[in-house]
């Protein structure tokens, strides 16, 4: 199994725990079921695995994906607590304004392609650096952590692709981020709304 298929395995097997509808039963019998779902993508379907079928559906899943991914599993088996509302806050508007700058232009609505910066990516990685001490000084260590991670993945090269961008980020997690924040800022307007009328 490649390590692209790895990624995809981990991305398959901790979705589906969440989506399960464990809570209140016990650690153990989380811990197996993951186990179990672990082991359902080595299952061979007409020659291939089992996880080999959405990887070819979907794109290769960014490290960031994964550890957000694994955070939530965590916090579902009671091994961490859930985030502040303002870390979340802040881990939305941080990948939701990266994609932001990277996908409308990669997608050709700009005069520049920003996906080509994370190509030999030195002035990212410096940028990125800098966000990551912010992160670290404002006392938001998951955020930091993700983008340390990412980054230690891509000069490892763990993944397949040899851009910098794939690390950081995925179509699943910026559209994850720009929902999440829509519906914050949904909800808050109406509250504003109903508050103003009453």
């Amino acid at each position: 199994m490649t390590l692209a298929l790895w990624n995809m395995h981990l991305c398959f097997a901790l979705v589906i725990f969440l989506l399960l509808p464990l809570r209140g039963r016990s650690r153990g019998l989380q811990g197996a079921v993951l186990l179990a779902l672990l082991a359902l993508g080595f299952v061979p379907v007409q020659g291939l695995p089992l996880v080999a079928y959405p990887r070819a559906l979907a794109p290769e899943v960014s490290i960031v994906t994964l550890l957000a991914l694994g955070w939530a599993v965590l916090v579902r088996l009671d091994l961490a607590q859930p985030l502040p509302g303002n870390q979340r806050m802040t881990l939305r508007v941080l990948f939701g304004a990266l994609g932001l700058f990277l996908y409308p232009a990669a997608l050709g609505l700009g005069a520049f392609d920003t996906y080509q910066l994370g190509f030999g990516p030195r002035t990212m990685l410096v940028a990125i650096g800098l966000v990551a001490l912010l992160m670290l000084y404002l006392g938001h260590w998951l955020a930091m952590s993700m983008l340390a991670l990412a980054t230690l993945a891509f000069g490892l090269g763990l993944l397949e692709s040899e851009n910098y961008w794939d690390y950081l980020l995925d179509p699943f997690v910026v559209l994850y981020c720009w929902f999440a924040l829509l519906a914050s800022g949904s909800r808050r307007l109406w509250s504003s709304r109903s508050r103003s009328r009453a």
